[in-house]
């Protein structure tokens, strides 16, 4: 996973801070036992999926593969698997 830069973008990081910031929020108030500041922690988690789509969307996400790039990593895998 490391090679692929998976989720090493902005929107990636801003979403989990954000609901990470709920999660907190969250199990505060379930200790407290008080329950809509439990579903707030909780509006604050969705929040965070929200804004990292919506960023993602806008292109801060990781670029799409095109048809080219996805040709050539196959061709790669086979001549690799041929060789074995």
């Amino acid at each position: 996973m490391a090679g692929s830069a998976h989720g090493h973008t902005p929107a990636a990081w801003t979403g989990v801070i954000i609901s990470f910031i709920g999660f907190c929020i969250a199990g505060v108030f379930m200790v407290a036992a008080n329950l809509p500041g439990f579903w707030a922690g909780m509006g604050v988690i969705v929040l965070g999926g929200i804004v990292g789509g919506a960023m993602k969307a806008a292109g801060l996400g990781m670029p799409k593969e095109s048809a080219a790039v996805a040709a050539a990593r196959e061709a790669a895998t086979a001549t690799a698997r041929a060789r074995s």
